[in-house]
């Protein structure tokens, strides 16, 4: 069974930085896409950003030019570098994989920005 693992939530002042990065165990064989997303009280949960494993990605327009998604090359591992963090930034963050047909999702991981 695929388990997403997360790391990387916190708090930050607005214009700081924060990395998240996710694990995934319990399967053979490389994920074809990886992401993150995000989900606030009362709100649907988001796209923030994805990527496949031959480098396509995807970002939300809200953070674009501040936010970078990688992997590393042959590893289920998925990082999300954000900077330049805005108070509208704070949110359950949650990594996702979708492999065989099949979504999985992480914990979730708070990341909180003050103004």
């Amino acid at each position: 069974q695929l388990q997403l693992v997360e790391s990387g939530g916190g708090l930050v002042q607005a214009g700081g930085s924060l990395k998240l990065s996710c694990s995934a165990s319990g399967i053979d064989g490389v994920i074809n896409l990886m992401g993150w997303y995000r989900q606030v009280p009362g709100a649907q949960r988001e796209l923030v950003a994805r990527r496949t494993r031959t480098g396509s990605t995807d970002y939300a327009d809200s953070v674009k030019g501040r936010f970078v998604i990688s992997r590393v090359s042959g590893q289920n591992t998925v990082n999300l570098q954000m900077n330049s963090l805005k108070p509208e930034d704070t949110a359950v963050y949650y990594c996702h994989a979708w492999k065989d047909w099949t979504d999985y999702w992480g914990q979730g991981t708070q990341v909180t920005v003050s103004s």
